[in-house]
């Protein structure tokens, strides 16, 4: 139950020994962000509790990025992008988005919506699917698509 949070800490101990302070910094947030919820929680979280913790963190630095982007601080942004790429190592392939599209078709057919008061519902079938593995903004967007087309 613990293979992807282990292999964070194996990575954690290879970035210390190639001495690669970047990527350890990283990786040492993320540890410390997995950490916080055990301890605030009392429990020990699973690979798909992990995956949410990573999947918010990458949200966090797309947020940063645009908006550092967009204040024309591009140093900013380029560390940012560093820390979504090291993140990234860990979570599953990302879909495509012809996979995405595929599996939107599919949960609107399976809930039977018919319009974007049914969007909850679909996103409830997609997002335990495509977490980490598809940004969920993106998502909605190809969503309300789907109903618009």
């Amino acid at each position: 139950m613990e293979l992807l949070k282990e292999r964070i800490k194996e990575d954690m101990k290879a970035s210390m020994k190639s001495g690669d302070k970047a990527r350890l910094g990283v990786i040492r947030m993320i540890l410390a962000a997995i950490k916080q919820i055990e301890v605030d929680e009392r429990v020990e979280l699973g690979d798909d509790r992990v995956l949410v913790v990573l999947d918010k963190m990458l949200k966090q630095r797309r947020e940063s990025i645009k908006q550092f982007r967009d204040a024309n601080r591009i140093d900013l942004a380029e560390i940012e992008e560093a820390e979504v790429q090291v993140i990234q190592d860990f979570l599953p392939q990302a879909l495509t988005e012809v996979e995405i599209d595929v599996m939107v078709a599919k949960a609107i057919a399976e809930v039977g919506a018919t319009s974007i008061k049914d969007m909850g519902a679909v996103m409830a079938i997609l997002k335990p699917q495509m977490q980490g593995r598809a940004d969920m903004a993106v998502v909605s967007g190809r969503i309300k698509a789907g109903f618009s087309a």
